[in-house]
């Protein structure tokens, strides 16, 4: 019984350990596309509608592209640079010049690509959920970029992160359990290498000490000593091999004493 509560105890522990860190990523990877949306947005604010970034993420407001793309969905755009890279049936994001929703950022399908008065290349757009054509066609130079990735959902994260409570929930309380978790996981260690030094210290020896015990070792030695023809020696202690010989004389002794007997 013991040994399956163990078990379970463990294979539970595993299973939320994977949970956090999944959780953990998952936030992770939020905030970094959050955190690049910004400071995209705010390089975008600074250098002006010439500019645009490498890559640009968008949230999708409406439903002129459901079921492909829903509400609340982001999209995420990388930059083009050739008028030849896009092709009909590629979504883009682009500012719209029409004058029912003029400068407003639009995300819709190509249905074909012609050419204006001037020349230039224009796209005919047109959202999947709509049933006619954009009023104007997207010029290059106006497009975004071209949606490469869409993330479902996103937008509702985004929109409660941005939020008070969001921020608190999603991003300050989890930092600050990770945080904290670190911190003890600090302490512990300290803790565990004091305690191995005080060990440590312990074992050592003391020079003091040692001092005192090699002066009461020769004053034991002092007071054990013997004359041996009128020489002054130190008691010596008798060796062990000494014994042993002696041991071994005895034992040749008895056997031949056993043979003369024999």
């Amino acid at each position: 019984m013991k040994d399956s509560k163990i078990s379970w105890r463990s294979i539970i522990h595993i299973i939320f350990k994977i949970l956090s860190w999944a959780l953990f990523v998952i936030l992770l990877l939020i905030a970094i596309f959050l955190l690049y949306y910004y400071i995209a947005n705010k390089i975008y604010v600074s250098k002006g509608t010439g500019y645009e970034p490498k890559f640009s993420i968008y949230t999708i407001a409406t439903g002129s592209m459901v079921p492909n793309i829903n509400v609340y969905d982001a999209v995420i755009n990388i930059r083009v640079d050739d008028p030849n890279e896009l092709k009909v049936g590629d979504v883009i994001t682009f500012r719209s010049t029409s004058p029912l929703s003029p400068n407003l950022t639009i995300t819709h399908r190509i249905k074909e690509i012609t050419k204006d008065e001037n020349g230039e290349v224009c796209y005919v757009t047109k959202g999947d959920a709509n049933n006619v054509e954009d009023a104007a066609c997207a010029k290059f130079d106006n497009v975004i970029g071209k949606v490469i990735i869409r993330i479902p959902g996103l937008g509702h994260i985004q929109r409660f992160l941005a939020s008070g409570a969001g921020w608190l929930l999603c991003i300050l309380i989890p930092a600050l359990v990770i945080i904290a978790r670190d911190i003890m996981k600090l302490t512990r260690l300290s803790t565990i290498k004091d305690n191995a030094n005080k060990i440590t210290n312990n074992k050592k020896k003391n020079p003091k000490k040692e001092a005192e015990e090699k002066k009461r070792k020769e004053a034991i030695k002092r007071k054990l000593l013997s004359e041996n023809n009128g020489k002054k020696e130190y008691y010596k202690e008798p060796i062990i091999k000494v014994v042993e010989k002696r041991k071994n004389k005895s034992k040749k002794e008895n056997k031949q004493k056993r043979k003369k007997n024999n």
